[in-house]
């Protein structure tokens, strides 16, 4: 199998934003089932945020491993925070947050509600126009050195925005977390791409499957005539096509369906060829490459 070499050590990491919508994994049972199969492949990253669900879904995952205690050591999980909403039926508008009360809070937050006592990566989750680097940075530090966080990255972030966080921090920032797909290729041909290759920052793929939009149009045509001979679906050949580029990055894939797990597996281990990977490119943007 084709893995990672940064810190997230796996072909694919399993996005947790909709658990709260699975009917069927909501009981602590069947979802540590779930883990448990997901195990067995081989997939140990999980990527968790306090507002999803309003932090529901950090509770439900929690106590599937509270039902299941041996499955705590056999995880491991990203969590992310500093977006803030406002509390329903309250004044207030949402906003970003990366003061020091608030990134301890929410980060004790994510850990009890996980029912662990580290996250194996943090991330902040949005670049907050506010941000002091110095004070930042310094709690960043602090949640280190306390052993409640064992690596730190971030999300959504542009080149100036990350170095400015990293000029300022003790310890390196691992990782960014962007929206990268079949549809959303910008960050391939504005420079994004080669300034994580640059600084070292390992690339996470978050809506690698465009948001269900992955085979619509001419898109889902040309995923339809590869996949016949490229023994994967249209959801392996993103993934693929993902991986081709360079540095790998790891798609964060947001499906529960096992189905579609085993498919997405499938495509990390295929080896796209060029020509393959421009025409989907081609398809995806809905013009000649030029």
């Amino acid at each position: 199998m084709l893995v990672s070499h940064g810190v997230v050590d796996t072909p694919l990491v399993l996005g947790m934003m909709r658990l709260c919508e699975q009917k069927q994994l909501c009981q602590p049972a069947a979802l540590a089932d779930w883990i448990g199969r997901r195990l067995e492949q081989g997939l140990s990253w999980f990527d968790h945020a306090d507002i999803y669900g309003d932090g529901r879904c950090e509770e439900l995952f929690g106590a599937a491993l509270a039902s299941r205690p041996e499955l705590r050591s056999k995880v491991r999980l990203i969590g992310k925070s500093d977006i803030v909403k406002p509390q329903p039926g309250a004044a207030g508008v949402s906003h970003y947050d990366t003061s020091a009360e608030h990134l301890v809070a929410a980060v004790d937050g994510t850990l009890g509600r996980l029912g662990v006592e580290r996250l194996d990566l943090f991330l902040l989750h949005r670049p907050d126009p506010l941000m002091d680097p110095e004070a930042t940075a310094r709690v960043l530090e602090r949640l280190l050195h306390s052993g409640k966080v064992a690596q730190l990255g971030v999300s959504n972030f542009l080149p100036e925005q990350w170095r400015l966080l990293q000029q300022a921090l003790g310890a390196r920032l691992c990782c960014n977390q962007i929206e990268l797909s079949l549809r959303a290729s910008q960050p391939l041909f504005n420079g994004i791409s080669e300034a994580q290759q640059r600084d070292g920052l390992q690339l996470l793929a978050w809506s690698p499957l465009a948001g269900g939009r992955l085979e619509e149009e001419r898109l889902g045509e040309r995923l339809a005539e590869l996949s016949a001979q490229a023994g994967c679906g249209a959801v392996g050949l993103a993934m693929a096509w993902l991986r081709r580029i360079p540095g790998q990055p790891v798609p964060v894939l947001g499906s529960f369906s096992e189905e579609r797990i085993a498919d997405a597996l499938a495509g990390c281990e295929l080896d796209m060829s060029r020509q393959d990977w421009f025409a989907l490119l081609e398809a995806g943007r809905g013009h000649r490459v030029a």
